[in-house]
Formats: C-alpha cells, structure tokens, sequence
C-alpha cells in the first residue's frame, strides 16, 4: 500500500538534507590559514598580497561592518584522493547566514598570479580547482564583511548603512575553508530529486504524473544505501532516469532562461561595493560557461563593465571574449538600469548614447533590448526614447508589484506620448531572480496573459540585487526542464532569441498607451530631497556647460571640454540609478553622492564660467546669459544681452498693507496674504478672474503621519490623507524687501524643532508668484505637502515628462485612476479648463498629487470645482537611512496665472536655467533661434565623435502638430537627421535646408523628438 503524500513528503526532504546533500563531498582536508585585516577602505590585490599575514584558526571571527579580510590559503591535495567520478574544489563557509545571498558575506579567490578565479557566496561556496593529488594549493581570498542591512526585519531603522555609525565588532565568524572532494554522481542525484520533488508539488493530486513522481522518489530513496551514498547513488538516479526522460506536452509553455544577476547599482551597499560584487559575480559566470556550453548570461549596465575595465582588467579581457563569442550577452544599452521618471528629458537620452557608445565601441555591439527589470514605474517618454537609440525591444517586470491592479498584458507594444511603439515583455515568473525552482516554471505558465495567441516567455534566473548570479544547480534545473512532463519547457539562450521568436510567434500584440505607473514605490518622487535638487541642478549645468561651450569653440576658437563633460555625465547617469536617485538606499550612498554633485557643480561652473567670458568678450557692460529655451526679461533664448524688464507705470509692483492683510500688485496679478501668512486672493487682473477656490487659501504647508506598511523610503500609502495637519501659527510676516521691480513677503512658523520660512515674490512684468520655502526640517515619518487649493475645472493635469507632457485625470472613476493618488512630475504640472489653465512649476521637486472636488451647492457651496495641486517637499523615512532628509532645504515654487502648457514649460525652464549675470563687452548672439515656440531646443552640444559637428536636440512641446524654422547662428556645409547616437536616419522631421546658411525647415508631430547633426561648421 503506498504511503500518504504527507509522509512521502518528510521522507524525501528528511533524507535529501541528512544524507545526500552531507555526502556531496567524500573527503575534506582543512587548509592552512593566514590573514590580514584592511585597516581602512579595500586595496588592490598586488597589495594585498605584500602585507604580512598572521595566523589564522577556522572558527576565528573576522573583520568590523564594510571592513575587508584577506585570507591566505595553502595545503596540499591528499594523494590518495581518487579522481574517478569527483571533482577537486575549494570549500569555504566566511560565516554565512541563512537567506539574503548578495546582502552579506562574500569573498572573491584570487591565484598566486593576480588572477581572479572565482567568488563563493552563500549559496554558491565551492570554486573548482584544475589540480590532482598532490597538488599544493596557494590561493588569496579578499573577503568582504558587508553587513545584512536589512537583518530580520526590512522595516527597522538601522545605523549600518553609514561606516561612521556601523560599529566596530566583528559581524561574522569562519565555518569552514576546506579542500572538498565533490561525488559527481552524488551532486547529480540531489539536483535530479530537487527538479521532481519541486514539480510534484506543482501538479493537481488527479494527475497521475504526480502520483508516479512520488512513487518513482521512493524508489530512489529505497535504492540509496544511508550508510553507502556514493556507492549507491547511481542507483537512486537510475530510479529517476524514466521520470526525467518523459517529454513535456505538446502544450506545455515554453520558457527561454536567461542568466541575469540583477546586480544594483548601490542600494543597501555603497557604489564602492558595487564594483566588487560585479567582479565576485562575473567570476561566478566565467567559471559557470566554462562547466557549460549553453549557458548564457545577460548584463545590462555600461558602467559595470566600464568599472571591470578599470578596475580588473585581467577580468575584463575575459568577459570580453565570452561578449564576441556571443554568450556574455550586454543588454539594456544603458549606461546604468536608470530610474525613468525622475531623470530629465537629455539625461535619458544620455543614457542611451553613453552606454549603448561604451558597448559600441569595446564590443562592436549595438544592442537591440532595454533591460530595466527593477525601476519604479516606466515614463510614457520610454518607447520614444528607446526606438531613438535604435533598439527595437523593452523588457520590465515590476509591473508584477502592483498592490490594486494587474498588467493586462505580459508580451504587447507599449506606445508612448507621441505614438511610438516598442515590442515589450514582461516576464510572467515574477521575478528577476528566478532559481528555476518548479514553483518559478509553473508561475509563469499559470500567469502568462497571452495563451491562445502565443506561449513563450522569458525568465531570468540568477541571485541579484546584490549579485551572485546564477549558480551550476540553477543551470542543472534547467538542463533537466528542458523536455520533462508536467513541466513547462527550458531553454538556455539569448534576450534577443526571445524577443524575436516572441514577435514572430505574436505578429499582433495588444496595445499598452501611455505610462507604466507603478502602483507601489511612491515615495520615491520625495525621499532624499537632496539627492533629487543635486540631480536637477546637475543636468541643467549640464546643459548650459555644454551649450556656452559649444558656441565659444565655433566663435572663439576655445577648446572644448570633452573630458570634463564626459566625467561630469558619467557621474550624474550613475547616480540615476534606480535605487539611488530615488531615494531609497543607505545614508552613504547620499553622503557620496551629495559630495559628488558638488564637485560637478564646481566643474561645470567653471566650464561655463570662461565659455561665457570667451563670448562676451571684455568690457564692463552687464548682461544676462539665457541659456533656456524661451526669452526670459528681454534676454534671447540661447543668448546673452542686457534684461529689458519694465517695472514703471502699470507693470511696477505695488505694496498694500490694509489691516492685517498684504496686497502684491503688478497689473497682471494681484495677490492677497491674509493675517495667517497665506495666499487668500490670488487674482489674474487681465482675465478678472480669482483662483484661490473660496473658502481656501493657497501657500499652505500640510503635514502627514507617514508610516507606510512596508518600504519606508520607497512607499506613500494613500492611508496618509487620513492624518494631516496644516501648519498655520506663524511667528512672524513681514515685507523684506519692496521697490518697483519686485516685492517680497516673508512668512516664518515652527513646528517642534522645525522651521519653515516662505517668500512670496511678485515681479514686474510677470503673471506669476514665486514662493521660496526654506525648511529646516527635523521631523521623523512625516510627509510635507505645499497646497494650491485653485478654482479651475480641471478634468484632467499635464505633467511634465521628458520631451512632453502626460495628462492623467483628476478624477477617480476606476481603480486604476484610484491607485494613481501619487504622481511625478519634472519642472511643471498644469490644471485647466477650455480657454484658461495655471502652471505650478518647481525647481526640484518631483512628487505631486492632483485631484479635484465640487463645492456641493447643497452643504453652502457654489456648486463649482476646486482643483487641489499639492507639492510634495520633504519625506523623513527611518529606513534604510534613519536620518533621511534632516536639516536644511530650499524649494522653489512658481504659480503663473492664464497659463497654457507652453508657458507652463516657460516657467519651468525660467526657475531651473535662471538667466545668469556676464560682464562683458558684447552681446551673445542666439547660437539658434526657433520661430515656433511649440519647438523646444533641449541640447546642444558638439558631436560624439570629435568631428567638431553640431549637435542639436528639439522636440514639440504643446502636443501637437508643429511647422517650424531653425535657423543656425553659425555656418554650416549640411544638415542631417540622426538618432540620439549621432548617427544618419531617414529623416521624419527634416524638410529641407539652405546648406551653409539659410533656415532649416522642419515639420514635428505631437512630442516629437529629433536630433539634427549639422556638419562642416564654421563661425559665421
């Protein structure tokens, strides 16, 4: 009588990790161990090596929290090991804990001659050695001690995330470093019992596969002598052999596995460890395709190849091999796996152009896929950008994270703002971390959205987040999976082979428009303000740095500062990473990048500093350097000149003190703030027109209990809007400065240990208010919103996104609309009705939320709509980083009044690239000039090559068609169409050019992005 499932289960579990999994390994011999403790930061192996070494007892602990051990090996293989049917391996244990493989202990094994061999990981401890009996063994183990920042609980907060604070006791202690004799046959058994009993649990209890499965691993457990495991193993897998032999239906869904180890960036560890984790997994998947013919592995990011180059490039020349041979597989063409809503419009581009010019240029590789697995949402600006760079295919999976809604879709073209499609999959299994564990197979078979029309998938298999990557059992998995009944089908191969048998096999795919919003990870829009405001500052010092020095070297003959360039953008795409840039890493990883944002910061502004001086020339006249896209005070775009600003008669700013209220007024607008310190009236004067909703004021600070359930750095729950408080008590209003170009209004309050303090600028000449707040924050698990509460109609809000903008409604009519409560936003959101909108614009700010209401006639109120845009400044999360955003910050706000999207992109520019002073001789001629202010010039710079080209990038702005005239200020021989990496296309935008000076013709569709390449230029 067969016994109960229940019992069956015990049993084989019972003796696969008391019997089979002990007698993997016939014989151990200790090694002779030595070490050196790293006193400060990690060194090079040559080093290293040249320390002196003490003793060393197994058992021993070692190293403080981020410190470095270097372990010294030696012995000699016993000569009465046999080699029959084993393999000789290097085992050690540095003290491993149960789970988390890459956010822990790790080691990297380096030969007597500089050469990396292999890293061990927890679980993944043996490095195969190509030695016999008698052999010495004399190896080197740089083994790092990096804390478990996570620990138990993901939730509490942690002082390990910062080295001043991480403590100094020893974290770990050594279990074992040995030389192991490995039974081949014994490791093939425990990987044949782990694939069928993972794949009985799958299977209903009516199917007979599953009762011959259970049947077939007592048999193997009953021909498995306890006391002879290597003699009887053979046994036990010739029990198993019919069950692994049956093929999979004819139905089965097919599976392309693709080695990944998705390896952050930074995160829970510094970008400093990042470089060795790369170097411990890269080791891993060398020696893995060595044991393995038909393994592959995908890696995504330029920049950690870029760092093996420098940093190990002995590795690096071997990684290269295994990329020309095909089987190391650069995907992503990135330069890092960037977050996508944050970066702006040309810091995505340069994504693209770095990275997919690394892989270019070192491996002749033009890679066809985007890879971003883990960012937090995707913008609608994606497919755009993607088909631009020239790749064809997008993958993502953390869709699957979504809390209220599922993906409807698991293999589609998603479309963007402007209506370009690209060929996108998201991985059914979850996961990008897959062990090809039954349990991952047959998720994805179970959730895969396309049956019927299609049935393959991808799944990328690896440990990432901290590395690792895949391990010789996951390979072993699929090699068994390959064909095996019950299962779904395995095969080891390429992203690209997926991508095009995917569009082959589904030549119409449904269609996904507009963003990829992720509802989970809100808090990401606001947690570390200092961090998001270092980003900001930096692409548009990016931007002027580039576009002063492109015109110095064409008018002054100036050198161009390719290297500084390149290294400040090399830093800025690094730190879009999508676990630093959002906010949700550890507190050094912000220490570093906040230093390195200030050194940027000093470079470009000395870059841009003696372009402008090179322009304008000398003399004493005082002029204004726009570096924007739009006039600002009387100064051209692109160019420089005196600032032409009237502040006489109508447009002079007035003063009012009436009681306890002041008046701000300039002919274009009129502003109240009443005896709170808030906006009360905020009127636009030629409209005649209040929007300030009655019975709200406008200005006002709220402040929200912030304890989400789970990820505190990444997460806004929506149960926040229950537990506000407005910030109204006030210790002082005051004028602080007032004449007839500008007046200011200073409001300062405290809450706790707390301050905040609001200027309210009204300038001649401009419909708009600019609110500065400064804030010296001290709050723990708080969310702090800015409200304009406006009496506008507005259905929906514009966003701005790179190259354009997304409407997304205010409303809340389905749970999709419901899960949208948080949104981000780059320099501008606007909120209007037929014939009249308001502009809110910011200059480092990313997180909004949007949402409108009825003043209900029936409770006292005059049946009209109240549209609330709320700013979100500043979060205080305890984890990872306890101390997230304390101290001091300074946002700026702007409202303009009878707004439409362009102006509303106006102001956005207008506070993010302010006009900057220049004394001078003479004006700087516009280096170009657009005659349709739908068309925006977002770059200019010289080419990537070094040819001396011009490189200009635009796109349309309103969201709607656009005929437009460039005109160059500047000789040129040619003008061409290219994509964002400088090379030729078919033009879509480029009608026609007067070669060498007249105006080039273009014609946009809605959001159009275009890059022109003007050749053979000459200061005209």
């Amino acid at each position: 009588m067969p016994e109960p499932t229940s019992f069956v289960d015990l049993r084989i579990r019972r003796f696969l990790s008391e019997r089979i999994t002990p007698a993997i390994y016939r014989e151990r011999e200790p090694l002779t161990v030595t070490a050196w403790d790293v006193p400060g930061e990690p060194v090079p192996y040559a080093e290293a090596v040249t320390q002196e070494f003490r003793p060393f007892t197994v058992g021993e602990e070692w190293s403080r929290p981020w410190g470095t051990t270097w372990f010294h090996l030696t012995g000699t293989v016993p000569a009465d090991w046999t080699t029959e049917g084993t393999a000789i391996e290097i085992v050690l244990d540095l003290g491993f804990v149960k789970g988390h493989p890459g956010f822990q202990a790790e080691g990297l094994v380096w030969d007597t001659d500089g050469n990396i061999v292999k890293a061990v990981e927890p679980f993944n401890n043996a490095v195969p050695l190509s030695v016999r009996p008698g052999d010495t063994i004399d190896l080197y183990v740089e083994a790092a001690s990096n804390p478990d920042v996570q620990g138990e609980s993901i939730y509490a907060p942690t002082e390990l995330g910062d080295l001043a604070t991480s403590g100094d006791e020893p974290l770990y202690r050594t279990r074992v470093m040995d030389i192991g004799l490995r039974d081949i046959a014994v490791w093939e058994l425990a990987q044949d019992i782990w694939t069928l009993d993972g794949l009985w649990r799958e299977l209903g209890e009516e199917l007979p596969r599953r009762a011959e499965i259970l049947r077939g691993l007592e048999r193997a457990i009953d021909a498995v002598e306890p006391d002879d495991v290597a003699g009887t193993a053979p046994a036990g897998r010739e029990a198993l052999a019919p069950l692994l032999a049956s093929p999979a239906y004819a139905s089965a869904h097919r599976l392309i596995a693709v080695g990944h180890a998705h390896i952050d960036s930074a995160w829970l560890w510094p970008v400093r460890e990042t470089i060795r984790k790369c170097a411990r997994t890269f080791s891993n998947v060398l020696a893995l395709m060595d044991e393995n013919d038909e393994f592959f592995f995908a890696c995504s990011s330029a920049q950690q190849f870029a760092w093996m180059k420098e940093f190990y490039p002995e590795l690096f020349t071997r990684i290269k091999a295994r990329v020309l041979e095909g089987r190391f597989v650069p995907v992503g063409g990135m330069w890092v796996e960037s977050d996508t809503n944050l970066p702006g419009g040309e810091a995505m581009a340069r994504q693209f152009v770095t990275g997919k010019g690394f892989f270019l240029r070192e491996f002749g590789i033009d890679t066809p896929e985007v890879w971003l697995p883990d960012s937090f949402g995707y913008s609608a600006a994606m497919p755009q950008v993607v088909r631009a760079s020239g790749s064809r295919y997008f993958l993502t999976q953390k869709p699957s994270w979504n809390e209220t809604n599922v993906m409807p879709h698991h293999t589609f073209h998603w479309e963007g703002i402007d209506g370009t499609r690209v060929f996108t999959h998201f991985p059914p299994v979850d996961s990008y971390n897959a062990t090809l564990s039954a349990e991952d197979l047959h998720r994805a078979q179970r959730q895969y959205k396309e049956k019927g029309e299609a049935n393959t998938s991808l799944v990328p298999f690896g440990y990432g987040d901290g590395g690792g990557g895949p391990t010789r059992e996951m390979v072993a998995a699929a090699e068994r999976t390959r064909s095996l009944e019950g299962s779904p089908t395995v095969e080891m191969a390429s992203p690209v082979d997926f991508f095009e048998r995917a569009e082959a096999e589904l030549p119409k795919p449904p269609v996904w428009s507009g963003e990829l919003y992720l509802e989970f990870h809100r808090g990401t829009y606001t947690s570390q303000a200092r961090t998001k405001r270092g980003n900001r500052r930096s692409e548009h010092l990016l931007r002027e740095a580039e576009l002063w020095a492109t015109a110095a070297t064409i008018r002054a003959g100036a050198e161009y500062p390719t290297a500084e360039l390149e290294d400040a953008w090399h830093t800025v795409l690094l730190n879009q990473f999508h676990d630093i840039l959002p906010g949700s890493s550890i507190a050094w990883v912000y220490q570093v990048a906040e230093e390195q944002y200030e050194r940027v910061a000093g470079v470009l502004e000395g870059i841009i500093e003696r372009s402008l001086a090179a322009l304008a020339g000398a003399g004493d006249r005082a002029l204004l350097a726009n570096a924007g896209p739009y006039a600002v005070d009387g100064v051209s775009a692109l160019g420089g000149s005196v600032a032409v600003v009237s502040s006489s008669g109508t447009s002079a700013v007035r003063v009012d003190r009436s009681g306890d209220t002041i008046a701000l007024e300039n002919g274009l607008v009129r502003v109240v703030i009443d005896a709170d310190g808030l906006v009360s009236s905020l009127y636009d004067l030629r409209a005649e027109r209040e929007l300030v909703a009655p019975g709200e004021r406008a200005g006002e600070l709220w402040i929200y209990r912030d304890t989400p359930a789970q990820w505190d750095a990444w997460d806004i729950d929506v149960h926040y809007q229950r537990h506000g408080t407005a910030i109204r008590a006030f210790d002082s209003i005051e004028v602080v400065s007032e004449d007839d170009a500008a007046a200011t209004v200073r409001i300062t309050r405290s809450r706790g240990e707390s301050t905040f303090v609001q200027e309210f600028t009204l300038t001649a000449g401009r419909p708009t208010l600019d609110l500065t707040t400064t804030i010296d924050w001290h709050e723990r698990q708080k969310l702090l919103k800015l409200a304009f509460p406006l009496d506008v109609h507005a259905e929906r809000a514009s966003s701005e996104i790179q190259f354009g903008h997304i409407h997304r409604p205010t409303h809340v009519n389905t749970s999709w609309d419901a899960a949208r409560f948080e949104t981000s936003a780059h320099r501008w959101v606007h909120v209007g009705e037929p014939g009249y909108g308001v502009a809110v614009a910011n200059d480092s700010t990313y997180g909004h939320d949007i949402t409108r209401s009825t003043r209900d006639a029936d409770r006292g109120g005059d049946g009209g709509t109240t549209t609330l845009v709320r700013e979100s400044l500043l979060r205080a999360p305890t984890f990872p980083d306890p101390h997230a955003d304390q101290g001091r910050h300074v946002l700026r706000t702007a409202i303009r009044v009878g707004a439409d999207v362009l102006e509303a992109a106006a102001e956005g520019y207008r506070l993010n690239v302010p006009p900057r002073a220049v004394t001078g001789g003479a004006d700087i001629a516009p280096l170009l000039t657009v005659d349709d202010p739908a068309v925006v010039v977002e770059a200019v710079k010289l080419a990537e090559d070094g040819s001396g080209d011009v490189i200009v990038r635009l796109y349309e702005a309103r969201g709607s068609k656009a005929r437009a005239s460039l005109t160059a200020g500047f000789a040129f021989a040619s003008v061409t169409e290219t994509d964002l990496l400088e090379r030729d296309v078919e033009p879509t935008a480029l009608v026609s050019s007067s070669d060498g000076a007249g105006p080039v013709s273009l014609s946009l569709r809605p959001f159009h992005l275009v890059t022109l390449r003007f050749h053979g230029v000459t200061a005209s």
